[in-house]
Formats: structure tokens, C-alpha cells, sequence
């Protein structure tokens, strides 16, 4: 008699925002006594979703309480999709639509990422990206569709007003680079991503 093979298949919950192109993404979670398994990405299943970037690269940060990372984004030499999730600890992921002619052009969404909520969230190309760290430490991981290219990235200022991004606190923690961001009137004056309707 042959073996019995068993497939499972871990199903996502794909979730649009306001924000075309940006997505949450909820993976199916096992809990148990012992703790719980999930997987992180399955390219089977995202597809299935109409998710088919091709990623080529992880990277992983570690923060303190307050440090804010943003609002990140490489240009068109360079273009990068990310998939971002918090692995520990709890942070304000955040977007922002760079996208000029865009409905929501210089509309911001803010989503917590935690462990306990599995929560992913898909920024696409035309989007800058920043988190603030909620807990004492945060560890955040993500996946990249292009490599990181230091000639391509940019930082739009993460206080901006014309942005008006709500963020848990006024004072956190900045690298030299995200303290010199540029407003959004600086990134007008040579915009880098312009929108594009779907053609039906």
C-alpha cells in the first residue's frame, strides 16, 4: 500500500485599502498549547491573490522604544516593493501615496504590526514607508523586490504638515539621514512616481 500524502495548504486573508496597491495581508494561524505556526509567505498562495512580486531580498531591523524609521522610499532607478510584519514587540507601520495625479496623492495610512495580530502589509512602488516602535523594542521583518541601492533612496520628511501623518508621539528617536528628509514641496519640485490608472 503507498504512503498517504497530506497536503495543507495555510490560507491568507487579503484585505484592499484605501490606498490603491496597498495591502494587509492576514495568514492563517495555528495556536496550540505549545505556542503557534504560521507561515510567513507562500508564493502558491499569493499568487492566487494576484501578488507575484519576485523577492530577492530580507532584511530585518531591531528598535527601541520611539526610534522612528521614514518615511523611506528608492526611486525609478531602483523601484522596491516591501512586505513588511513585526516579529516583536508592537509598531505603527505607515505609507504615504507619492504618487502625483493620484486620488489619494499625499494620503497616509497607519496599520499596527504586532506578533499577536500577523498582520503583514504590501507597500507597493510609488509609496514612501516609516514605522514608530510602540513597545519597549520591536523587531521588524520584510521582504524586498529589488536590492537595496543607496543612490536610489530618498526620505521625505516625517513630521511634514502637508503630509499630517498622526504618529504616537512628537519626539522620537531619528537617524541623522530621516532628521534631513525632504518636505513634501521639495519632492514636488521633482516628483519621482506618477500615477497610473488600471486601463480596463
Amino acid at each position: 500500500m503507498g504512503a498517504l500524502t497530506i497536503v495543507v495548504i495555510m490560507a491568507i486573508q487579503v484585505t484592499k485599502t484605501d490606498l490603491d496597491g496597498v495591502l494587509l495581508i492576514e495568514p492563517e494561524v495555528f495556536s496550540d498549547a505549545r505556542g503557534f505556526f504560521l507561515e510567513s509567505y507562500n508564493k502558491r498562495e499569493f499568487v492566487r491573490w494576484g501578488i507575484t512580486h519576485e523577492f530577492v531580498q530580507d532584511n530585518h531591523s531591531r528598535s527601541i522604544h520611539k526610534v522612528l524609521r521614514g518615511l523611506h522610499f528608492q526611486d525609478m532607478s531602483a523601484p522596491q516593493t516591501k512586505l513588511v510584519r513585526c516579529t516583536l514587540g508592537r509598531i505603527l507601520d505607515v505609507v504615504v501615496d507619492l504618487r502625483v495625479g493620484s486620488p489619494t496623492f499625499a494620503r497616509w495610512l497607519a496599520v499596527e504590526l504586532s506578533p499577536q495580530n500577523a498582520r503583514q502589509l504590501l507597500v507597493p512602488v510609488g509609496f514612501a514607508h516609516g514605522f514608530a516602535v510602540l513597545s519597549e523594542v520591536a523587531e521588524v521583518q520584510y521582504k524586498c523586490d529589488a536590492y537595496y541601492t543607496p543612490s536610489a533612496e530618498q526620505v521625505v520628511m516625517w513630521n511634514d504638515p502637508d503630509i499630517g501623518i498622526r504618529w504616537p508621539f512628537n519626539d522620537p528617536i531619528l537617524s541623522k539621514r530621516d532628521q534631513a528628509g525632504m518636505s513634501l514641496k521639495d519632492y514636488l519640485a521633482a516628483p519621482k512616481f506618477f500615477y497610473e490608472p488600471e486601463r480596463r
